[in-house]
């Protein structure tokens, strides 16, 4: 396999941040993050940037046709040659289809889009658990990683909050732009027969094996 392209797509708190990092050091590829694309082009002033911040300033959705430009010269550079992690990108079938048209004019394809699938409870669970420290930003967990004391940060002493975006109601309300936004794209990759489901309830190196896994059939499957 000459290339190894992926997309990761997953809920909030699925763990794709975790699961990015890992697949970076296995294989040494570029990890492309739709929002970094699109903030770095802004802060650098290129073409493309300087066209997405007149929309993004008037609170505008910035269009398909420029994420989807932006993408084809990120994926241009010399370090995403041998292959890349997409996350967040494509968002639409439409997005989707001008990417796979992209790639298909250089020669490239799509060699599998990774679907860590947690079901919604197992999501609002993980993220509605959460806190945080006022003073430095420490992370806990409630269920899974609790601080000595209740409320309180063991390293600092300071209080412990829950962030806005991880109240319980807010959480659900982002599964549900997540749903409306994801699931037609996820239909697009299943039919085309790339799609690999893996089980995000598992522990994060349990996910990361069977991610290891998929992508060693895959290899195995093009040798034959």
């Amino acid at each position: 396999m000459s290339e190894l392209n992926l997309i990761l797509f997953g809920p909030p708190g699925a763990g794709k941040g975790t699961q990015a990092e890992r697949l970076r050091s296995d294989f040494q590829l570029p990890y492309i993050a739709t929002g970094d694309m699109l903030r770095g082009n802004v802060k650098d002033g290129t073409e493309l940037g300087q066209k997405a911040k007149e929309y993004m300033d008037r609170g505008d959705l910035v269009p398909d046709e420029l994420i989807v430009a932006m993408a084809g010269e990120r994926l241009d550079e010399e370090d995403a040659q041998d292959g890349f992690i997409l996350d967040g990108f494509p968002r639409t079938v439409h997005q989707a289809e001008a990417l796979s048209k992209q790639l298909s004019q250089v020669g490239r394809r799509i060699t599998a889009v990774l679907l860590i699938d947690v079901p919604d409870e197992e999501v609002v669970r993980r993220l509605s658990g959460r806190r945080v420290c006022v003073k430095a930003g420490h992370n806990y967990h409630v269920e899974f990683d609790p601080p000595k004391h209740d409320d309180v940060c063991d390293q600092d002493g300071s209080r412990l909050v829950q962030r806005d975006d991880d109240k319980p109601e807010v959480v659900e309300k982002r599964l549900n732009v997540y749903h409306e936004q994801t699931e037609p794209v996820v239909h697009y990759y299943d039919e085309k027969g790339i799609l690999r489901r893996v089980d995000g309830t598992r522990g994060p190196t349990e996910v990361h094996d069977h991610i290891r896994a998929v992508i060693a059939t895959l290899r195995l499957e093009e040798d034959v």
